[in-house]
């Protein structure tokens, strides 16, 4: 009777269950109140002035010293990307990184670009702002027509709108796809075409799934509106390609959860900079180890590294991130052809 009891339990859970889990859906964000979002895993305690008052002392230096340690930079002129773009369906898969967080992504047939930032300083005050160490690997006019832009959250490192506003002029047929309470401040600018998101919202694109997913952060772009707007992170899932865009993140139990809805992932954009004083950053961000740690959970065969060595945004050594990735990527046991650190500009395939 107890092997009978157990078939039939498995018998249930094969063909009561999807097969591959995407019938599951993420819950979208709680709100408190006062309207403001929360996190899947509660919200971070805030450290006190003895740590925030230093470490922004150490920003406003920043803008005028210079640091080691860059990403290298290799030159793109987009040929490449724009005929693979002509190419349709047909396309090679790449991805070509810009810098931080921002990437130019082909799959399925579609192009599009991961929280494009081609400012020189990440700020509302353009010259006192975190300053770019590295020019953007690709200049807007050279990239090919973009399909859709994702964008995880308002922080101005991630939502750019003067980059948003070249690229919706560039194009018109362009779609912007933000988490909600952000399209008012896109149209405010002058960027149409745009669509929120809730978390496990989604939309199509042929066959190819655009899916808004959490992340364990915040969002704020002025004094008062700290958590207004959501955050989160994003999947495209086509039927060749699955790719997975971290955004910005802490650790959170969120990434099990991506993992077991909608992956795996053939590659991952995991955040791997921002992370001291850890006081400050740890709640919110990913170190290097915790990033690798992360993709495992969402189930990448292949990471990327991103949201580091661009601007001078915490107190890690550029050069640290790229090194501390590829030792958790190894002891992880990923194969060192798995754990990508790319150049500034450069494309590769996947």
């Amino acid at each position: 009777m107890r092997i009978l009891t157990a078939a039939l339990l498995v018998l249930f859970a094969t063909f009561a269950a999807p097969a591959d889990g995407e019938s599951a859906r993420i819950q979208p964000a709680r709100q408190e109140a006062n309207g403001r979002y929360l996190n899947l895993d509660g919200e971070r305690t805030p450290p006190g002035l003895d740590v925030t008052v230093p470490f922004f002392l150490r920003r406003i230096g920043g803008a005028f010293v210079s640091r080691d340690g860059a990403p290298k930079v290799v030159e793109n002129n987009g040929a490449w990307l724009r005929e693979n773009s002509a190419k349709g369906v047909t396309a090679q898969p790449s991805v070509t990184w810009i810098g931080h967080a921002t990437f130019l992504v082909q799959m399925e047939g579609l192009t599009f670009l991961t929280d494009p930032t081609w400012s020189r300083t990440a700020s509302p005050v353009r010259f006192l702002g975190p300053r770019r160490y590295v020019a953007p690997g690709l200049r807007i006019e050279d990239l090919p027509e973009i399909d859709f832009v994702v964008i995880s959250h308002n922080h101005y490192d991630h939502l750019d709108l003067k980059s948003l506003q070249s690229l919706s002029k560039r194009n018109a047929a362009t779609r912007f796809y933000v988490p909600i309470g952000d399209a008012e401040r896109l149209a405010d600018a002058g960027v149409s075409n745009v669509k929120e998101f809730n978390w496990g919202d989604e939309v199509l694109h042929g066959a190819t799934r655009v899916v808004f997913l959490p992340a364990q952060h915040w969002s704020q772009r002025g004094i008062a509106d700290a958590r207004r707007a959501l955050w989160g992170s994003w999947a495209v899932l086509g039927e060749g390609r699955r790719f997975y865009f971290a955004g910005d993140s802490g650790v959170f139990s969120g990434f099990a959860e991506i993992g077991q809805i909608h992956g795996p992932f053939d590659l991952a954009a995991v955040p791997i900079g921002a992370y001291e004083p850890a006081a400050m950053m740890r709640p919110v961000h990913l170190d290097p180890e915790e990033a690798v740690a992360a993709g495992q959970e969402v189930g990448a065969s292949r990471l990327v590294g991103m949201h580091y060595g661009t601007f001078d945004l915490t107190d890690e050594p550029l050069a640290e991130p790229p090194q501390r990735f590829r030792a958790a990527g190894a002891a992880a046991g990923y194969s060192p052809e798995d754990i990508w650190i790319l150049d500034v500009g450069e494309t590769r395939d996947f």
